[in-house]
């Protein structure tokens, strides 16, 4: 949603636009960006947190954010990798552990990543529309050790959240065609004194 001076090119999404208005937008913009190169990977990391039950004030809000938020762009990175993605790409989506179970505190936001976890078991199977010998797979944290993570549970128990380190290396594993997993697998990162491992769900 904004500029990284870091990156060699950003593809700007407008939150004012709708789901549709947003696809044909950020397509049009990767499309100018590529000029018919194809991608080794495309990986959807966008989401957010959002609690309450059903009879929280804001369950619908927080609802429809959580949908916007994980589930918009996750079908719109789907999108992105039918168009742009290399015969033997991959996608990685971001689902989450507690969805894949009842979350009856968070109730949108498990919706949402269940929604995420069905996308990416149809995108992985025959007839999705993506590349030949694509590999779909979502990867399922339980918590990230992220600046922002660290600055709102300043103390929680660090040992058991996952490197951002340890998911970069997965993603360029898999770009280079190593340690790949079987497509369509949602892949649990579950992090114990500061060892990670990844566990099929």
């Amino acid at each position: 949603m904004k500029s990284n001076d870091q990156a060699d090119a950003n593809v700007i999404v407008k939150p004012e636009n709708n789901w549709q208005e947003q696809e044909v937008d950020i397509l049009k913009q990767v499309t100018s960006i590529l000029n018919g190169d194809k991608l080794d990977g495309v990986i959807c990391v966008a989401g957010g947190w959002a609690g309450g039950n059903a009879a929280h004030k804001d369950f619908v809000k927080n609802s429809e954010l959580m949908w916007k938020q994980s589930v918009w762009s996750s079908v719109i990175a789907g999108s992105i990798a039918a168009h742009h993605l290399k015969e033997g790409g991959f996608l990685s989506l971001t689902g989450a552990k507690p969805a894949l179970t009842e979350t009856p505190g968070m109730i949108g936001y498990g919706m949402a990543k269940a929604a995420v976890h069905q996308l990416t078991k149809s995108l992985a199977a025959k007839g999705s529309g993506l590349p030949k010998d694509s590999l779909v797979a979502a990867v399922l944290p339980v918590t990230l050790d992220t600046p922002m993570n660290r600055k709102w549970m300043a103390d929680a128990d660090t040992s058991t959240w996952t490197p951002l380190e340890f998911v970069a290396n997965l993603f360029w594993k898999w770009s280079q065609n190593e340690d790949r997993p079987a497509s369509g697998s949602l892949l649990q990162l579950i992090t114990k004194d500061n060892k990670t491992e990844l566990i099929t769900a």
